[in-house]
């Protein structure tokens, strides 16, 4: 939503997969909120927190809005939860909605279908949003190199 919690700590999880995999250079890969609460920022301070506890460095990431040209710019665009996919096709009515899809239907290990907002809860948050992400983000990396996409 603002591009502080969840989509930056995404980002850097899945930049720190595909690093790991030796395929980084085949990526591009950045994340946006489809609000401006944030821009500019740095992500939240426990993100950052959470992550580094796990070895994810993101200090250097900074908060940005979605824009159109993200549609054109993008294989997928991915969305943390109901609300953001909503939001997306009602500022963007125009745009070719198949790209977009729910982080976690690229989750293998978890059952929950969204990504919650930690933002204002307990560090608690953090840390589920990380461990959903981890999980999402190796089924996305694994659908891309498969190449048949269940998203």
């Amino acid at each position: 939503m603002g591009n502080i919690c969840r989509s930056p700590s995404a980002e850097a999880i899945f930049s720190d997969l595909t690093e790991q995999a030796g395929l980084a250079d085949r990526f591009e890969i950045d994340s946006a909120g489809t609000h401006a609460y944030h821009v500019g920022h740095s992500p939240d301070k426990r993100s950052l927190a959470a992550a580094l506890d796990r070895g994810i460095k993101m200090h250097h990431l900074r908060a940005r809005q979605v824009e159109a040209a993200d549609f054109s710019r993008y294989d997928r665009l991915i969305v943390m939860d109901r609300a953001n996919l909503a939001e997306l096709k009602k500022r963007f009515p125009d745009q070719p909605h198949d790209k977009v899809s729910l982080m976690m239907s690229y989750a293998d290990q978890r059952s929950e279908t969204e990504v919650p907002d930690p933002y204002y809860g307990g560090e608690d948050g953090f840390e589920l949003v990380l461990d959903l992400l981890t999980d999402a983000a190796q089924g996305l990396l694994d659908d891309i190199q498969s190449g048949k996409s269940r998203a």
